[in-house]
């Protein structure tokens, strides 16, 4: 079966940028972080584990989409990975998700130290576009950052 890995790319981009918006936008109610997280985080966890599965057991694309068994985990197998498209959507999937996440626990826990939602922001930013910098500088400044 074929599938629409640019329909899969704009979909998961969509379900990411609404978890980022609402994270930055919104009051920051448990409801607005369980829906997060639920309609957010899990969802794309969701569509990357369908998406994997397809892809690795040959049922998306079969025959051109998935890496072969013998697959290596060297520089060269991840370049012979990802020359398929919808090995690209499915890794940019996985940063979407995990990044989404940690910026979800960013803003819990800059939340718990008080720090101002307009402070979170650029962390957030960081977190979405480079997702280990962004916690990086997360780590590094949220003592400092914390009120008093």
């Amino acid at each position: 079966m074929a599938i629409d890995w640019d329909l899969m790319f704009g979909l998961t981009n969509a379900i990411a940028l609404a978890g980022w918006l609402a994270l930055s936008l919104l009051p920051r109610r448990e409801r607005v972080l369980a829906a997060v997280l639920w309609a957010g985080v899990a969802m794309l966890c969701l569509l990357y584990a369908a998406m994997f599965a397809g892809l690795t057991g040959g049922l998306l694309d079969p025959g051109r989409a998935a890496p072969a068994p013998a697959f290596a985990y060297t520089v060269d197998g991840l370049k012979a990975a990802f020359e398929a498209r919808g090995a690209i959507v499915v890794a940019w999937t996985h940063f979407l998700a995990f990044d989404l996440f940690v910026g979800l626990w960013i803003a819990r826990d800059a939340d718990s130290r008080g720090v101002h939602r307009l402070v979170q922001i650029p962390f957030f930013f960081a977190t979405l576009m480079a997702g280990p910098i962004g916690l990086l500088a997360w780590l590094l400044l949220r003592r400092p950052l914390a009120r008093r």
